[in-house]
């Protein structure tokens, strides 16, 4: 009478873990880029509200495309309308860039790669109105 565990035993234990693996890490990977987007929308919406907020405090002007580029504006005055820097930098795998002048804004949000950060691109403007491109064109190009 054998005790403990063969090795076959082993490599069924193995080949079934393998096949786990392999039908799950596709499903995660949707899962993270899904995520990546929605972080992507919030953020944009943030840095949204953020300028609409300072234009609601200052005669309906957006901040100046000088210092909303690196948000330091809207992150130094009081009251604070943004809590960290998003315009030109990477959060959740996409690049925020911001173009902004007293009247008009673009915010854009690209993936760093199209494969495993997001498959989709969002623009917000004026007024908070979020569109989402379908196509991908990873930040960078």
């Amino acid at each position: 009478m054998k005790k403990g565990i063969g090795l076959i035993e082993i490599l069924i234990i193995v080949a079934v873990v393998a096949l786990i693996i392999a039908f799950a890490l596709p499903k995660i990977l949707v899962a993270w880029r899904m995520g990546n987007e929605s972080a992507a929308q919030a953020t944009l919406k943030t840095i949204s509200a953020a300028l609409q907020a300072y234009a609601s405090d200052n005669n309906g002007f957006y901040a100046p495309m000088d210092s909303v580029s690196s948000d330091k504006y809207l992150r130094t005055t009081t009251p604070f309308y943004l809590n960290k820097a998003y315009c030109g930098q990477t959060d959740n795998s996409y690049l925020f860039s911001c173009s902004v002048n007293k009247t008009t804004y673009v915010l854009t949000a690209r993936p760093q790669n199209c494969i495993s950060s997001g498959t989709k691109s969002f623009t917000a403007t004026t007024g908070g109105v979020l569109v989402t491109d379908q196509s991908c064109a990873p930040a960078g190009d």
